[in-house]
């Protein structure tokens, strides 16, 4: 494994997270300024480089947040801890909006630190696996005529510069198509930069876009760069353009037609290089008829429409992109991929998927956690998938977990994964299609009355244990095993997810 790299001018902090880190079986590198980071990751490679890097705030010869920041410019991915006093507040906003894994207070737990530190390792090693897992993949998959449509739309603009709008409906895969786009652009050896205009609030989405000055506003304690100078020389992705608050659209308009843009709180002009590939769900020429979107924008951004189909109309591809994601998830989850019948297959060939390809992603997460055998059934399937545009089909009825391996003669609470929502973007405990919303309410009374029954005095912590346990494996398979983002989607701490999933057996 590559070391952990240790910024620090205070040489007893290095020796205790040194000493620390080495019991752990964890390499370090230490440093005592940000300039001896930069050399030697000047001089790193693939294989060399840092693992996570956990750096102090105020050293001499600069600061962390500078260098937190020439760090993500080189190595994206690289998780990075920023270690500040109690009472730095705004250093701990800004390490955040700089992009930092995670903010350290000082002094710290040796512990807590150390454990930090793991999930960092964990975060980064994810981020390599899917890395290499994209490189070994095909970019896109489909052999139904709308996508060899928008295949050999993306062949004939490879050689061009000009700007793209995406359509589609939310799910459809807009994102994969820009990356294809600007993969087999003369800019591929540039960066690709995403951001979902949707997903910033509107006071923070100024800064994300065009940077901000130091003392700019509250907590602006550096210069930051904001994704135009991120994408200088490549490609800059502006994702549900048409959810952008009306006057950004105007700095936007400007930045396109000269290429010039001022830093918040900034009065001198940046020059930027940038190709913009936008894309949306929304009707933008309604928009710009509803006075939300302003027309000289959307003439500027409708230079090429790519119009990307949704899946239901794109049937035959739902096998291929089924057994890819069951592929996909497994690695992922670090178990055996699972095969899919061909009953099963038509059952998912003929569900109206509204939530398009990251619906049929999000099931294939949900089938290779909770799916109990290796050959995927139509009974295993989450009930949402008996869904047809002509109205409900009969649900399997089998999709209770079934006997217990803790307890053979209790079953197991009938939890399962909804993946009927528009957007998909989660999974979500639900009571079976089948049964009323208190059923699962009767069967745990059921249960509960099965094992006082049977003399057992541990009734409570059974029960509880089950039900954590499908909480936790439920909120695992929607983030795809991030426990941190599992944990925030539960409402509990990074904490108390980590040794609930020791404690219950679920490593």
């Amino acid at each position: 494994m590559k070391p952990i790299w240790i910024v620090d001018d205070d040489q007893s902090i290095r020796f205790v997270l040194e000493k620390a880190l080495l019991r752990e079986n964890l390499p370090t590198r230490s440093f005592t300024n940000p300039r001896d980071v930069l050399i030697a990751l000047e001089a790193a490679n693939d294989d060399n480089g840092p693992q996570v890097l956990v750096s102090d705030i105020r050293m001499p010869g600069g600061s962390g947040l500078d260098l937190l920041e020439k760090v993500k410019a080189k190595y994206p991915g690289l998780p990075v801890i920023i270690m500040t006093a109690y009472s730095d507040l705004d250093s701990a906003v800004s390490a955040f909006q700089g992009g930092a894994f995670e903010y350290l207070p000082k002094p710290f737990d040796l512990p807590k630190a150390v454990e930090l530190i793991r999930r960092a390792v964990e975060e980064s090693q994810r981020e390599e696996v899917a890395e290499e897992r994209m490189a070994d993949t095909p970019e896109m998959l489909g052999q139904a005529p709308a996508m060899q449509d928008v295949f050999r739309a993306i062949g004939r603009l490879s050689q061009s510069n000009v700007t793209v709008m995406i359509t589609g409906e939310s799910g459809s895969g807009k994102e994969l198509v820009a990356r294809a786009l600007h993969k087999h652009s003369p800019r591929a050896n540039g960066p690709f930069v995403a951001i979902n205009t949707a997903a910033i609030p509107k006071d923070l989405l100024e800064s994300e876009l065009f940077g901000h000055e130091r003392g700019a506003f509250t907590g602006a304690q550096t210069m930051r760069r904001g994704r135009f100078e991120q994408a200088d020389g490549g490609t800059l992705f502006l994702d549900e353009i048409g959810d952008m608050p009306f006057d950004l659209q105007t700095r936007l308009l400007r930045v396109l037609s000269d290429g010039h843009f001022y830093r918040v709180g900034g009065h001198g002009a940046v020059k930027t290089n940038v190709r913009v590939i936008a894309a949306t769900h929304q009707n933008l020429e309604q928009r710009v008829k509803d006075g939300a979107f302003r027309e000289d924008l959307f003439h500027r951004l409708n230079v090429i429409r790519l119009r990307l189909p949704a899946l239901r109309e794109r049937k035959e591809d739902v096998p291929m992109l089924t057994r890819h994601f069951l592929q996909q998830s497994a690695a992922q989850l670090g178990v055996d991929p699972k095969r899919i019948s061909d009953a099963a297959l038509v059952w998912l060939s003929n569900f109206s998927f509204p939530g398009n390809v990251r619906q049929l992603e999000n099931i294939c997460h949900w089938v290779t956690v909770m799916a109990p055998a290796q050959l995927i059934e139509p009974k295993d399937l989450p009930p949402e998938v008996g869904v047809t545009t002509g109205g409900l089909s009969e649900v399997p009825s089998s999709l209770s977990m079934g006997a217990s391996a803790l307890d053979p003669t209790v079953e197991h609470l009938p939890y399962v994964a909804s993946t009927a929502l528009p957007q998909a973007s989660a999974i979500v405990v639900a009571p079976q299609a089948h049964s009323s919303a208190g059923d699962w309410e009767l069967g745990l009374e059921a249960d509960a009355i099965a094992l006082l029954a049977s003399g057992r005095h541990d009734v409570w912590d059974e029960l509880t244990r089950r039900f954590e346990s499908r909480l936790i494996l439920a909120a695992l398979a929607a983030t795809r095993g991030r426990r941190i983002e599992a944990a925030q989607k539960l409402g509990i701490g990074r904490n108390t997810i980590t040794r609930k999933i020791q404690e219950l057996g679920l490593e």
